[in-house]
């Protein structure tokens, strides 16, 4: 367990450095004779960074979650490659902050960028639309083989879907183009993976929660 975590965290630590580039690149892109432009610590573009980062560490937690309890090389394969894959956006969401000299919290609610700061909070833990709340993630960790699958299937299928929405607010109203560009890339391959989700859900007998 040990060495997963210190792995994880050098795995982290080195998407920042990979991401270098790209954040580089996000601003460089907008520039023109007057100089770079940056993104206000209110903007969509801010708004976006910020509260995607963080919707996508309780992705990356459940995912290491369940590979600890099930030996299904399916649900396995697939908790590696989203907890891989938005360990590495993150990486370059928080990136961005830092070159934009932006704060990483904000004083706002989550997604007051989306207009949507004043929505009811599930609380326990749960922040943003999608997330799961801290019992669900205990009994996560209480489960094990095919009924840690099913709940890990339904906690992120309810995950993506709120990412997606956030995503696509990106995609409307964000400025700088990589990110935009980032957005879609996650809207894309969100939406791929709960089709395929819903297909393991189904051969478990089980169905998404919503």
């Amino acid at each position: 367990m040990r060495r997963r975590h210190i792995g994880w965290i050098a795995g982290a630590a080195a998407a920042v450095l990979v991401a270098a580039g790209a954040v580089t690149y996000a601003v460089a892109e907008d520039s023109g004779d007057a100089g770079p432009r940056t993104p206000g610590a209110e903007s969509a573009d801010a708004g976006f960074a910020r509260d995607m980062a963080v919707h996508h560490q309780q992705a990356v937690e459940m995912s290491y979650i369940v590979r600890d309890h099930t030996k299904n090389e399916e649900v396995r394969r697939l908790a590696y490659d989203i907890a891989q894959t938005q360990a590495n956006q993150r990486g370059m969401l928080l990136g961005w902050l830092d070159l934009w000299g932006l704060p990483k919290v904000s004083a706002k609610p989550p997604m007051a960028w989306m207009g949507m700061g004043d929505m009811p909070e599930r609380g326990d833990g749960s922040l943003m639309p999608g997330m799961a709340t801290n019992t669900e993630l205990n009994k996560l960790r209480s489960l094990d083989g095919k009924q840690a699958e099913v709940l890990y299937l339904q906690l992120m299928t309810d995950h993506h879907k709120g990412g997606i929405h956030m995503a696509e607010g990106c995609v409307a109203k964000c400025t700088v183009d990589v990110e935009k560009r980032l957005a879609q890339g996650m809207v894309d391959a969100q939406q791929s993976e709960l089709q395929m989700m819903a297909q393991m859900l189904k051969e478990r007998g089980a169905k998404p929660r919503s």
